[in-house]
């Protein structure tokens, strides 16, 4: 009944059936890969983001070369805003809107350098490329608490005199022109004294995982579905191959009993159908 699943052409449509189902199981598994570094990004969040901050003799290292599970975590800092070293970081939307992240070399009471990044302002309406004004950081010695953040890569884009196309502290370093820990910066939780005018803060980041395993469970069922679609194409040839030989049979059973009915009813092949009528039933079933 089913011997037609032997032919070349049911063992082609079980191939590209099996591939298909190959291509919608590697899609799920890529949304499953995303939903695991989702999940790690939000662990680190959790642990991290409300611990209470340390020393920065502690965390030096990290500002060299950060750890990826250190990320978010609060360092206690103390030092002077280096003003003439600020610079500004071109197309950073936040909120839907458009603007740039302020940042400023933070100048330690140890001689070490460290780029704070004191929050977001808007795109300007007086020029052109620019915020309308930048609120200064506070004067003299100033008690900085930050969480650690990786920098940027280099990207293929300029920028205007006293901004940057990225967070690349490298780049930064090379223009200030005295040494600045390139391996992390500090995105400011709060400082003290605090400054009468601040750039926005901030919030803390989502904690939302996506729909990044329901689109996996998605991309598995298409899969699944194409090999019911193939069951169910073969099911529909093998029911339309029996309706053939039962329609042949009692034709032939008429007609030969009409001219011979003294003799056994010969057997007569069964009418096998067309190959458009097997992809029609092939493609029924895919719902194409």
């Amino acid at each position: 009944m089913y011997g037609f699943l032997l032919s070349g052409k049911w063992i082609g449509y079980l191939l590209l059936t099996a591939l298909f189902a190959l291509v919608c199981a590697g899609l799920g598994m890529w949304q499953l890969d995303r939903r695991r570094e989702v999940l790690a990004d939000i662990n680190r969040i959790t642990s991290n983001y409300s611990a209470a901050p340390v020393p920065y003799e502690q965390a030096r290292g990290e500002f060299q070369s950060l750890d990826a599970s250190r990320e978010w975590s609060q360092v206690r800092l103390v030092g002077r805003y280096d003003v003439a070293g600020q610079r500004i970081v071109r197309n950073r939307p936040f909120n839907g809107q458009p603007g740039y992240e302020v940042l400023v070399p933070l100048r330690l009471v140890n001689g070490d350098s460290v780029v704070i990044d004191r929050g977001w302002l808007p795109i300007g309406n007086q020029q052109a490329g620019r915020p309308d004004s930048v609120p200064a950081p506070p004067a003299g010695q100033v008690t900085v608490t930050a969480r650690l953040k990786p920098g940027e890569p280099v990207i293929d884009r300029g920028a205007p005199a006293g901004q940057l196309a990225s967070i690349n502290l490298p780049a930064y370093g090379k223009e200030l022109g005295y040494p600045l820990m390139t391996g992390a910066y500090g995105l400011l939780a709060s400082e003290s004294p605090a400054a009468s005018a601040m750039p926005v803060q901030f919030p803390m980041p989502s904690l939302d995982e996506g729909p990044h395993l329901s689109y996996a469970m998605q991309w598995f069922a298409f899969g699944v579905l194409f090999f019911v679609g193939y069951g169910y194409a073969a099911r529909q040839q093998a029911i339309s191959d029996r309706l053939y030989a039962d329609e042949d049979a009692e034709d032939d059973e008429v007609q030969y009993a009409a001219v011979r009915p003294d003799r056994p009813r010969p057997v007569r092949r069964r009418r096998r159908p067309t190959a458009e009528e097997e992809e029609d039933a092939l493609l029924d079933a895919q719902g194409l």
